[in-house]
């Protein structure tokens, strides 16, 4: 790792359903029960279709309860991530304006009520895209994230300064 002292980076943001579906899906790329949601939705789709072929092909209707069932199915496992974006906004709404430092020692989150404070080796890893950071947490499944979106900083020159820390202090995926 090389020493960098002296970097401060500083975010300021009210967490949003977005924020949120975009941690998800950048989670997606790294954990492996994620990555198993994706297959689950295309098994459905297939079922569904054999189950469709097999009555058509015995000259009966498909059964409608089964097809109902499949379809729900498919459209919940579809949806999940932003099921799932949502309640994770109903509880961060709940804390207000966050405020994060992300420093050489590691980050700092701070809430109307409530303070955190995570040391590199907690959330080890991260990946970079369009909205923002996302740290990650070291088991196979990505349990336990931070968001750090681009949105949040104070000054457009910060991205590129929280970049050199996370990739001074974290692995990139």
């Amino acid at each position: 790792m090389t020493d960098v002292t002296g970097r401060v980076v500083e975010l300021v943001y009210r967490p949003t359903a977005e924020d949120f579906l975009a941690a998800l899906r950048a989670r997606k790329r790294v954990s492996r029960s994620a990555r198993r949601l994706r297959w689950m939705v295309g098994a459905v789709f297939v079922l569904g279709a054999l189950v469709v072929a097999t009555s058509l092909q015995r000259g009966e209707s498909p059964p409608v309860p089964m097809l109902v069932t499949i379809v729900l199915a498919a459209f919940l496992l579809m949806f999940q991530p932003r099921l799932v974006a949502r309640q994770f906004q109903r509880l961060a709404e709940r804390r207000g304006e966050f405020r994060v430092t992300v420093t050489d020692t590691g980050v700092s989150v701070v809430t109307d009520d409530a303070s955190n404070s995570l040391n590199w080796s907690v959330q080890p890893r991260y990946r970079e895209t369009a909205d923002g950071f996302y740290m990650f947490s070291p088991e196979k499944n990505a349990c336990s994230f931070t968001s750090l979106p681009k949105r949040a900083v104070q000054d457009p020159a910060d991205v590129d300064r929280l970049r050199a820390i996370l990739d001074a202090h974290l692995s990139r995926i």
